[in-house]
């Protein structure tokens, strides 16, 4: 029996993009048995008889498995029963992905074949492990995460949504499970007479399409999105029982960096957003300015690895989790997030990294065609239904750039309308040549949507813009707007609260330095509610950067020490790391 790891079917690794075949080395990595004998410390050693399960889709994680002696087979199944092998380990390899570092739900299946002894490492210990050993550490996230990605790029675990690719139900959950980094797939009734049969079978309303059919075998009719993720396993109830040493609103880069660094520093950490991680950098095609990426990285890349790094130190991260407010009266000793499903979140300070929210042109019948053609982001899913078609982008900043750039890939032209007179002013310098060298990418100066319309059944169907100097107006038959024209701060829930924020509603920091002038250094990220500190686009004056968010996130975490060390403890506070 063959130690490499062996393939089932090769149809299956032709599934993988190039890229994850020429790296199927890193993905099924093998310890040697010098490297297995230093981590024996962190679990326990375990026996399972042939066809026993060590792991089952849908269960709770127990940890990391290294095989010791025998065979696992390693297989995906959906919610119809689908079985779909992957890889068959032996000796030396590790069974985990990336939802292990958490303790998150089991995306795959792994049976005994013939009698199998493996080392059982729970999630606390495994995380531990990628601390202490750094060079092994490093092997194993990387495989992790590939994994990971593996089992995205194939589709035969996860979620099953049944209902047409181009709907809106079916792109608002694609977008949610894509965003976060969820496997899934999708079946169209036109063409799939087993879409066609689960349709007849459990909802043959077309107001209950999408179907969602989870790996347990349970069916949801077209949910919401936290109904999806508790199905998913991906979010649990919190109680407000245990105090965090630092709650942190919002997973943007500002809000990972805190998480990170926080974290690695032995803080308790938890990390609330409503959405997914990432925030509005997450849905950038490609950021080319960020230090040490000259060839560029996707904002999905770059916050899924600082989403695994958070988790790596031991963050608890909670999406999708909405705060409703908050209570700072401080009762025994900790702050209190409300949440929307009533659960409630206790620590003893705060970061409010909640960054901004698309803004909304106002324009009649803007709300009736989101989702049915109007877009605030621009993902591989909004590409494809755009694709060979022309598409309107609104917008002169930045993400507006990436994105037609991004777009003019996919579609026949890209027109970008602005009401200055050209993009210089609001865009870096290398996205406007780009944007100059692209043949199908249009730039309408003085210009402004005044009209939208369509149906109900067919979404959007025609844009009708105005010169703002000459008064002419334009009308084109476009199926799809891009809107990237600037955000408001997401700050609502910090009503009531005596955080003082500015006339935009940005959160004012500072404020305090004069009574601290010692730590003024480090307390220039702090509100005017002592304890709670505001990092990234949020924050009053603070630039709208990735990398500035970030290291601001890594700043704050110097000033959340300061508060804690002359803060009291309080009743159900963590205990010390």
């Amino acid at each position: 029996m063959t130690d490499e790891p062996r393939v089932f079917e090769d149809a299956e690794a032709a599934t993988l993009s190039p890229t994850l075949r020429a790296r199927y080395d890193q993905m099924f990595p093998e310890l040697t048995p010098q490297e297995t004998e230093r981590i024996r410390r962190f679990g326990t050693i375990r026996g399972y008889r042939d066809g026993e399960l060590l792991f089952k889709t849908g269960d709770v994680g127990r940890g990391m498995f290294v095989i010791i002696s025998g065979q696992v087979a390693i297989t995906q199944r959906d919610g119809l029963g689908h079985v779909t092998p992957i890889v068959d380990q032996g000796p030396g390899q590790f069974l985990a992905e990336v939802g292990t570092l958490s303790g998150r739900p089991v995306l795959v299946d792994g049976h005994a074949e013939g009698d199998v002894e493996a080392l059982e490492i729970a999630p606390e210990e495994l995380r531990r492990l990628l601390v202490a050993e750094a060079e092994l550490g490093e092997r194993i996230v990387r495989a992790l995460i590939l994994r990971r990605v593996g089992l995205i790029e194939t589709g035969a675990s996860g979620p099953i949504l049944v209902g047409s690719p181009e709907s809106h139900d079916v792109v608002r959950l694609q977008t949610f499970l894509r965003r976060n980094g969820q496997p899934h797939h999708v079946i169209e009734p036109e063409v799939d007479p087993e879409a066609c049969e689960l349709i007849l079978r459990y909802g043959p309303a077309d107001a209950e399409l999408p179907l969602v059919i989870t790996p347990d075998g349970t069916v949801l009719r077209n949910p919401p999105i936290t109904e999806l993720a508790r199905a998913l396993g991906m979010i649990a109830p919190a109680d407000g029982k245990r105090v965090y040493d630092v709650a942190i609103v919002g997973s943007g880069p500002a809000g990972l960096a805190t998480a990170v660094y926080a974290a690695s520093e032995g803080l308790s950490v938890v990390v609330l957003d409503s959405r997914s991680f990432g925030g509005q950098a997450g849905a950038s095609a490609r950021i080319e300015n960020y230090l040490g990426f000259p060839t560029g990285i996707s904002g999905q890349a770059l916050a899924g690895r600082a989403f695994v790094q958070a988790q790596k130190f031991g963050a608890e991260i909670m999406i999708p989790t909405e705060v409703k407010s908050m209570d700072c009266s401080r009762a025994a000793g900790a702050l209190a997030l409300e949440l929307t499903d009533g659960g409630r979140v206790r620590a003893r300070s705060l970061v409010i990294a909640s960054g901004a929210r698309y803004r909304r042109p106002a324009i009649e019948n803007l709300a009736a065609y989101e989702g049915r053609g109007v877009w605030y982001w621009a993902s591989p899913i909004e590409a494809r239904l755009c694709k060979g078609e022309e598409v309107i982008l609104v917008g002169g900043g930045n993400s507006a750039g990436q994105a037609a750039v991004f777009l003019s890939g996919h579609a026949a032209k890209v027109t970008i309308l602005v009401r200055s007179d050209g993009l210089a002013r609001t865009m870096s310098r290398y996205l406007v040549d780009r944007i100059a060298a692209t043949a199908n990418i249009e730039l309408v100066t003085h210009s402004e949507i005044v009209a939208l319309s369509g149906s109900t059944e067919r979404g959007l169907e025609a844009v009708r813009w105005r010169n703002r100097r000459e008064g002419d107006e334009t009308v084109s038959a476009v199926r799809n707007v891009f809107m990237f024209v600037g955000a408001d701060p997401a700050t609502g829930w910090l009503a009531d609260c005596g955080i003082d924020l500015d006339p935009a509603g940005f959160v004012i920091t500072g404020a305090r330095r004069c009574e601290l002038a010692a730590e003024a250094a480090v307390n220039v990220l702090e509100s005017t509610v002592p304890g709670v500190f505001a990092v990234g686009d949020v924050r009053a004056g603070s630039i709208k950067r990735v990398g500035a968010a970030i290291g601001e996130g890594a700043q704050v975490v110097a000033a959340i020490h300061n508060f804690l060390a002359g803060a009291p403890v309080p009743d159900h506070a963590p205990p010390a790391r």
